[in-house]
């Protein structure tokens, strides 16, 4: 029962990092039908963040006030990441609504640009976060199963970010305008809503929920500039199986994919567990192009 408890949670753990890196893709992909191929990128801003606020508490305060930083860092990482993108949209995005192929192809190469200039600023070795003491150890819950402080931490920041996210969408003035013109632009435009602006907004928040990604990424191993490119694909995986534009399938996608992918990597191996998830997925998306869960409209596209 112990192993079978402690699968299940590791299953539930990895869903809880996916979902938390798919989460900025909903809106960037899902919702405004936007290929971003930088959005790795945005996950190591949010990892960089995180290192360099460590380091400024590191030199700059004292120790007792340590375990201040990783909270600020969460804050500093979304500033950072919700501002890079709004630069991104205004400058690149939105001259390429529309063209999918252009934008996959643009975003790429901001993908290197940031990379490299990544490798500039901090190096090109690999760099460690050092956890707060608080979030060292683990809830033992009997002799052979000890729950990580680390891993309960990112789930409950995944179940802050999701109830944000719901709140923002459906309960705020902002968020109606942002599903109003994803929807249907033209009479978004004409009731007097700002499409530019809830363009650039819906892209840097999505940018903002990637930079959390990336701090919380810090509290499981050493960070690099090429630390998105390994969640890219699984991300937009998530994105695709759970249905474009629907968060609960996005959640509902990210538990599938972990709770799966760690069953099997348990059963066989790391690498045949995968591809037998990918088999599934793509025999799946055969079966339900749509995804999990679908958008209804009175329109047929």
């Amino acid at each position: 029962m112990s192993i079978l408890l402690l699968q299940l949670f590791n299953g539930i753990s990895l869903s809880s990092i996916l979902l938390l890196i798919a989460l900025g893709l909903a809106i960037t992909f899902g919702l405004m039908n936007v290929i971003n191929m930088a959005h790795g990128e945005f996950i190591m801003i949010g990892a960089y963040m995180a290192y360099t606020i460590q380091q400024l508490f590191l030199k700059a305060l004292p120790p007792g006030l340590f375990g201040w930083y990783f909270p600020l860092s969460i804050i500093v990482a979304f500033a950072a990441a919700f501002a890079v993108g709004w630069l991104l949209e205004v400058l690149l995005i939105r001259h390429l609504y529309g063209r999918p192929l252009d934008s996959l192809l643009a975003t790429w190469g901001v993908s290197l640009v940031l990379q490299q200039l990544a490798r500039q600023i901090f190096g090109a070795p690999n760099v460690a976060v050092k956890a707060p003491a608080w979030l060292e150890g683990g809830l033992a819950l009997n002799a052979e199963l000890m729950l990580p402080y680390k891993r309960l931490f990112i789930i409950a920041l995944v179940i802050v970010c999701i109830v944000g996210i719901y709140l923002f969408l459906y309960r705020s003035a902002g968020g109606r305008r942002m599903r109003a013109v994803m929807q249907n632009r033209g009479m978004a435009s004409c009731l007097g809503i700002s499409t530019r602006r809830v363009d650039a907004v819906s892209f840097a928040f999505g940018s903002g929920m990637a930079g959390i990604a990336g701090c919380a990424l810090t509290l499981l191993g050493p960070i690099g500039p090429t630390i998105g490119t390994y969640y890219i694909v699984d991300a937009f995986m998530v994105v695709v199986l759970g249905g474009i534009g629907k968060l609960v399938g996005s959640v509902a996608g990210a538990l599938g994919i972990g709770v799966l992918g760690t069953a099997f990597e348990y059963s066989t191996s790391a690498t045949l567990g995968k591809v037998i998830v990918f088999t599934l997925i793509i025999a799946f998306l055969q079966w339900k192009p749509s995804g999990l869960v679908t958008v209804r409209s009175r329109t047929l596209d």
